[in-house]
C-alpha cells in the first residue's frame, strides 16, 4: 500500500504539479522560433537618394542536439543510399518516402550510433563545403572544434549562396543545419558625409534556449540618433518536428511576418555635400592641413544642406575609424577670431547705439587700459562700424562691445546661441564655452573672439541670423519620416529658437559684411564672379593643449560667406586648423576665403541661381587678416 501511495503521488507530480516543466521541455525537443528581422529603414538625402540601406544575409548554424543524434543522422544517409539506387527517378513521392525509411531501419540496426554521426557529419561537409567556399578539413574543424551547442560556421552569406545551401540541406535531408535571416547595413557612398549618416553595429543576444543572435543597432550619427524609427519590429517563424524528429510544414499560426523600419529622409544635398567634399580635401592639400570642417546651411528653414568633418573614413571598411570619427563641425571648440565681431557690432545696431556709418577711434594699432590691452593687426586710426568688419579692428570691435556693456554683449551671445548646444539630432555635440566671467579682461578678448570657444555648426547658425532677417533657427538635419509604401509619417518643420536682431539690422549687416569681400576689405578672395557675397574672416592663434597660452605659429583659421547677399539662399562656414603652408600668410582671408569661393561658386551652379552682378575677375590680394 505504501509502494502504490507513492507511486501514485509520482504520477500526479508528474501530471499536474511539473506539466508545465515537463511541457516547456517538450516544446524545446520539438520546437525551434527562427527570428525574421526586421528590414532598418533606409537614409536618404532631400532628394531621396539613398545614403544606407539593408541588404539581406544569412547566417548558418549548426544545431549539435540535432547533428549528433543517430536517429536524425540516419535520414541523411538513409536518402543518400536511396537516391542513389537504380530506379530512384521513376518513383514517386510515397514510394521514395518509403524507400528512405526502409533504409534507414536497416541503418540503425547495422550501424552504430556514433558511427552513424560521423558518416552523416563527413556527407553533409562534402555537400556543404564548396558552396560555402571552403575546404572540407576547414568546415568539418570549425563544426568539431567549438564546444558550444549552436555554432555559428558562416556569416554574411549572401542571399543567392544561402538559397543553394538551403536547398542542399532540404534535398538531402541533412539533420542539424540551420539558417538565421539577418540584415548587414550597406552604404552607397561610404565615404560621403560620413560623420552625418554614422554607422551600425552588431549586438549579440540569446533566447530562451540559450542560443546566439545578432542584432544591428545604430552607433553613430543619425544611424544612432534615429535607431527607435529606422529599427523595425522582427518577426518570427516556429519550426516544429514530428515524433520522428523530421520538421512538419507550419500553418498561419506559426508565422509572425516583421514590421519594416521607416526611411529617414535627411536634409542634405548629396550634389552639394560631393562639391564640399571634393573642394575641402583640395584645399587640405593645398595649404598642408589635417583637420577641417564645412557646414553649409538654408538660412531660411535652419536646415544642413552639407556637413564635412577631415579627416574622415569609410563606412563600410570602417577603415580609419579609430583616428577619424572625431565630427569636427560639431565636437571640435575653437577660439573663433574675427568672425565673432558678428555679436558686438549687430548689438550695437540693434539697440540703436551706432549706425552703420558710426565711427570710433582705434588708437592707431593698440588700446591700452589698465589690465586690458587689445592689439590690432594694422594702426587704424577712424573707423567705421563698416570698416570695422570690413578691416577686422579688434579694437573697433572692442569699443562697440564696451558701449553694449558685459551685460548686454553676453546677453547677445546667449541669442546667438553660443555656449549651448544647437540640439541637431546628431550624437555628441558639444555646447562650447561662452559665459561672462565678470572678468573684464575676458570681456575685451571676446569682443574680438578670444576667451571662448564655439564649434563651426554653432557659428553657422549664427550668420544665418543676419541671412534670415534676425531669427536664430535649429539646425535640422531631418526632414521627414517615410513608410515604405511612401507615406510621410512626420515632418520637422523650422523652429525658432530666438529673435535676436531686427530685420533693419540684419540688412545693415549683410551690407557691411559685403564690404569685406570688396577692395580693402579682409576677404576679396571670397568673391563669388556674377553675385553679391557677404561675409567674415576669422584668424586665431590655436591655444597649447598641453600648457598655457598659444602654439607659436599656429592658426585655426576660418570663413563664414552667404550669397546672393541681397537674399541669400545658403550660409557656409568653412574652418581649416593648423595649416602649415608658407606659400601664402595664414590668415581666414588667404586660406578659408579662397575655399568659400570655390565651394559657393559650385553650389550656386548647381542651385542654378541666376547671377546679378557683372562677371568681373575676383580680386587677388588681401590686404590683412
Amino acid at each position: 500500500m505504501i509502494a502504490l501511495s507513492g507511486l501514485s503521488w509520482r504520477l500526479i507530480q508528474i501530471q499536474l504539479v511539473n506539466r508545465t516543466l515537463y511541457t516547456t521541455n517538450s516544446h524545446k525537443a520539438f520546437q525551434r522560433i527562427e527570428r525574421l528581422p526586421a528590414i532598418r529603414g533606409m537614409i536618404v538625402d532631400r532628394n531621396e537618394k539613398p545614403l544606407a540601406k539593408s541588404v539581406p544575409v544569412t547566417t548558418l548554424f549548426v544545431d549539435k542536439n540535432h547533428l549528433y543524434d543517430p536517429n536524425l543522422a540516419s535520414y541523411g544517409l538513409a536518402y543518400e543510399q536511396a537516391s542513389s539506387q537504380p530506379g530512384w527517378d521513376e518513383l514517386d513521392a510515397g514510394k521514395r518516402m518509403r524507400r528512405i525509411h526502409g533504409l534507414r531501419a536497416e541503418i540503425l540496426d547495422s550501424e552504430k550510433a556514433d558511427t552513424i554521426v560521423q558518416k552523416h557529419l563527413a556527407h553533409a561537409v562534402s555537400l556543404l563545403a564548396k558552396t560555402l567556399g571552403m575546404r572540407r578539413e576547414e568546415l568539418r574543424s570549425k563544426i568539431e572544434a567549438n564546444p558550444s551547442k549552436w555554432v555559428p560556421i558562416a556569416k554574411d552569406i549572401p542571399e543567392e549562396i544561402a538559397d543553394q545551401l538551403r536547398e542542399t540541406v532540404d534535398q538531402n535531408w541533412l539533420q542539424g543545419f540551420d539558417f538565421e535571416n539577418s540584415l548587414k547595413r550597406w552604404y552607397t557612398a561610404p565615404t560621403l558625409a560620413a560623420h552625418l549618416t554614422g554607422f551600425t553595429g552588431e549586438v549579440e543576444e540569446s533566447d530562451e534556449n540559450e542560443q546566439k543572435h545578432t542584432r544591428v543597432v545604430g552607433k553613430f550619427g543619425v544611424e544612432w540618433a534615429m535607431e527607435e524609427y529606422l529599427t523595425g519590429r522582427d518577426g518570427w517563424r516556429q519550426h516544429l518536428r514530428d515524433a520522428h524528429g523530421l520538421v512538419k510544414p507550419g500553418d498561419s499560426s506559426s508565422l509572425q511576418a516583421p514590421s519594416a523600419g521607416l526611411n529617414v529622409q535627411l536634409t542634405i544635398d548629396l550634389g552639394i555635400q560631393a562639391i564640399v567634399e571634393e573642394e575641402i580635401d583640395a584645399a587640405l592639400v593645398e595649404f598642408k592641413s589635417e583637420r577641417a570642417a564645412v557646414v553649409v546651411m538654408d538660412p531660411q528653414t535652419g536646415e544642413v544642406l552639407a556637413m564635412v568633418s577631415r579627416p574622415s573614413f569609410d563606412l563600410n571598411t570602417k577603415e580609419n575609424l579609430e583616428t577619424s570619427s572625431f565630427n569636427f563641425a560639431i565636437q571640435a571648440i575653437y577660439e573663433p577670431g574675427s568672425t565673432y565681431k558678428l555679436v558686438a557690432t549687430s548689438g550695437v545696431l540693434n539697440e540703436g547705439l551706432a549706425t552703420p556709418q558710426t565711427s570710433v577711434f582705434c588708437c592707431n594699432g593698440k588700446y591700452v587700459s589698465g589690465k586690458i590691452e587689445v592689439p590690432d593687426h594694422f594702426p587704424y586710426g577712424m573707423l567705421t562700424l563698416e570698416g570695422v568688419l570690413s578691416k577686422s579692428s579688434n579694437i573697433g570691435a572692442y569699443k562697440f562691445a564696451l558701449q553694449l556693456g558685459p551685460k548686454r554683449f553676453y546677453d547677445y551671445v546667449k541669442l546667438y546661441g553660443f555656449g549651448k548646444k544647437t540640439g541637431i539630432l546628431l550624437s555628441g555635440e558639444s555646447s562650447g564655452i561662452a559665459r561672462n566671467t565678470g572678468n573684464p579682461v575676458d570681456f575685451s578678448r571676446a569682443a574680438y573672439g578670444y576667451a571662448l570657444n564655439v564649434t563651426p555648426l554653432q557659428m553657422a547658425c549664427a550668420y544665418c541670423v543676419p541671412a534670415n532677417g534676425g531669427k536664430l533657427l535649429k539646425p535640422q538635419i531631418i526632414k521627414s519620416l517615410i513608410a515604405n509604401d511612401g507615406t510621410v509619417v512626420q515632418t520637422y518643420p523650422p523652429e525658432t529658437v530666438a529673435d535676436v536682431i531686427k530685420p533693419k539690422v540684419a540688412g545693415q549687416m549683410r551690407a557691411a559684411m559685403e564690404k569685406v569681400i570688396q577692395k580693402g576689405g579682409t576677404a576679396t578672395l571670397a568673391a563669388v564672379p556674377g553675385f553679391r557675397v557677404a561675409g567674415k574672416t576669422g584668424t586665431a592663434k590655436r591655444h597649447n593643449p598641453h600648457g598655457h597660452g598659444y602654439l607659436p605659429n599656429s592658426y585655426t583659421v576660418s570663413f563664414v560667406g552667404m550669397l546672393p547677399a541681397e537674399n541669400p539662399a545658403f550660409v557656409c562656414v568653412v574652418v581649416i586648423d593648423d595649416p602649415k603652408t608658407d606659400k601664402v600668410t595664414r590668415y581666414g582671408g588667404t586660406i578659408a576665403a579662397p575655399a568659400f569661393a570655390k565651394i559657393a561658386t559650385k553650389v550656386a551652379a548647381y542651385m542654378k541661381l541666376e547671377p546679378t552682378e557683372p562677371i568681373t575677375t575676383p580680386l587677388a590680394k588681401i590686404t590683412s587678416q
